[in-house]
């Protein structure tokens, strides 16, 4: 059990309740990124993992999120933002930033943070997009951003954080 509580997690949808088409969206391998936006005086974060990259000149940037979150009203009043792509070993912020484990004095709380033009920029965590925001359209539950992206930090990522059919997965 490793230390949990549950043996499985108390909220899961039971099976037979489950919708097809989330569970479809759960078999396709998803990056675990955190992605940051904001000021100083209000900075914003959230896990997220519906996002695609498209290169091009200018490369887009396209990621889906919660039209109620703190995170798309920060990227509404700036106009910018950071994705941060995980490491295997970042699961923990993936989780805080997920709103799935507490952490007193907030999400940004023991984090070495910079601030960028396109928000708060998470230092430890060496793969990053910079980008603008070029469109929004709300459809359904989620808005779908379209963004340029302006600038890019490449570190050497050898072990991401994957998120599949409800957890995370390495690549071996």
């Amino acid at each position: 059990m490793s230390g949990e509580i549950h043996e499985d997690h108390p909220f899961r949808t039971p099976e037979e309740l489950r919708d097809p088409v989330r569970q479809f969206r759960g078999r396709l391998a998803a990056p675990v990124t955190i992605v940051t936006a904001g000021t100083a005086e209000t900075p914003a974060g959230l896990t997220v993992s519906s996002l695609m990259v498209a290169e091009g000149d200018p490369a887009r940037l396209y990621v889906l999120v919660g039209p109620t979150t703190d995170l798309y009203e920060a990227i509404m009043d700036t106009g910018r933002f950071v994705v941060h792509v995980l490491r295997g070993d970042d699961r923990r912020w993936s989780d805080v930033f997920a709103g799935l484990r507490p952490s007193p004095g907030g999400v940004f709380s023991g984090l070495d943070v910079s601030e960028t033009a396109w928000g708060p920029t998470i230092t430890s965590i060496g793969d990053r997009a910079f980008c603008t925001l070029n469109h929004f359209e709300e459809e359904s539950f989620v808005a779908i951003l379209t963004s340029t992206v302006d600038d890019v930090t490449v570190a050497d990522l050898a072990d991401p954080l994957v998120y599949f059919r409800g957890g995370y997965r390495g690549l071996d």
